[in-house]
């Protein structure tokens, strides 16, 4: 898919705030006290009312009008009702939300309460993103989450009731003590709840993590030795993508699945390129530049702010900015279009990069096609059921076309 300057923005928040730090998590959240919350949304709003000028003063392009929100962390349901609701009036003061926007708040079951589902009713938010990442207990209860599964069916009845019928499961294959047949558990409860959508994630094995790194240097405190084995985390990958299609959930994202027109349309944005800012803790953001390069093109801006909190409460300006060669626009264009199952658009991406830099591109994918890591129709080119297994491997050989 080629991106598209269009005349809508996607904002993201970062709120990094936990109940409890999970075993796998490697994300920048932890346990902080509450009265923390308050500092943290006081950067934030100064961020946003900033914004236009800081862009601005670096040049790039910063659309006024809005059609995606996504409250990500962490738990952003954690902050208390007054803070969620100056968060939005804030985003509102400084932005148009167009009329269907999108507006997601990830939420962890038994940490939301009912006033903080009243705020977010009375926010605007018509879409929530529910941690579950297990329906067994006892996998929950070994990875450090704080609620079990007659909870989480709880907190799904309680969107509903509530009129947020929109709602994710997030599940994680690999969780220690997970067994494909435990595994089949989980998927049943989620295609019985009638979700309309579901991301599924494959345990990732990283220093970043508590789990990861006992993992790496072979513990036991958080239970490493019942992690499954890498063959059985693809094993219930794939047994996922089937029994979800059975259930009605079409993937249309290596992680991603949904019912017809269920997608989440501010992820797309982001393996579509369209822009997007991010702010808070540990943000990424992806900007055009505000006025065209000779030949037309625009180039594009990638920021990311500090993943240390107290460095970014000091400044919450971004710790990174790279302006993206065209080169780069190009190869970015490949490993995230691959993510889609829809694929990329061959034509497309010649007419925004020129044959000559889509050539070498294309004489790697069809040493893929070969290897049966993708597949082509003659105008698209798409991961293969086991090109998305190995999906790192794949996007690595373009991403050393401009190494």
């Amino acid at each position: 898919m080629v991106a598209s300057d269009g005349g809508a923005l996607g904002l993201y928040i970062s709120v990094p705030f936990c109940r409890s730090k999970c075993t796998y998590c490697n994300f920048a959240s932890g346990v902080y006290p509450a009265s923390e919350h308050a500092r943290y949304v006081d950067r934030i709003v100064a961020d946003l009312n900033a914004a236009p000028a800081w862009t601005q003063r670096i040049g790039a392009h910063l659309p006024r009008c809005v059609d995606t929100v996504y409250l990500g962390g962490g738990t952003p349901s954690l902050l208390a009702p007054e803070l969620l609701m100056r968060l939005f009036a804030a985003m509102r003061a400084n932005f148009d939300f167009e009329p269907d926007a999108e507006i997601t708040v990830e939420c962890a079951p038994g940490q939301l309460s009912d006033e903080t589902l009243a705020a977010l009713v009375e926010a605007g938010v018509n879409r929530v993103s529910l941690g579950v990442q297990s329906f067994i207990d006892r996998e929950t209860a070994v990875s450090g989450r704080l609620h079990n599964c007659s909870v989480a069916l709880a907190e799904i009845g309680r969107l509903r009731a509530a009129g947020i019928a929109n709602f994710s499961v997030d599940l994680i294959a690999g969780l220690a003590g997970q067994s494909l047949a435990s595994w089949e558990e989980s998927l049943a409860v989620l295609a019985g709840c009638g979700a309309p959508h579901a991301s599924i994630y494959m345990l990732e094995v990283d220093e970043d993590s508590r789990l990861g790194r006992e993992l790496l240097a072979h513990g036991a405190r958080y239970h490493a030795e019942l992690v499954p084995a890498e063959d059985s985390i693809a094993q219930m990958y794939e047994r996922a993508i089937a029994a979800l299609r059975q259930a009605g959930l079409e993937q249309y994202e290596i992680s991603n699945f949904s019912r017809p027109g269920m997608e989440s349309r501010h992820n797309l944005r982001y393996w579509q390129r369209r822009p997007y800012l991010g702010l808070g803790l540990d943000a990424s953001s992806m900007l055009r530049a505000a006025m065209p390069d000779p030949d037309g093109s625009r180039r594009v801006l990638r920021t990311t702010t500090s993943s240390d909190l107290k460095a970014w409460m000091e400044s919450g300006e971004p710790i990174e900015s790279v302006w993206l060669s065209l080169a780069r626009q190009h190869e970015e264009a490949w490993f995230l279009g691959l993510r889609l199952n829809e694929g990329v658009n061959v034509a497309a991406l010649e007419r925004e990069f020129g044959p000559e830099m889509v050539k070498p591109a294309l004489d790697a994918a069809a040493e893929m096609i070969a290897s049966g890591l993708l597949l082509a129709d003659g105008k698209t080119l798409r991961l293969s059921a086991q090109g998305r297994l190995l999906s790192n491997s794949v996007f690595q050989e373009f991403l050393e076309l401009v190494s």
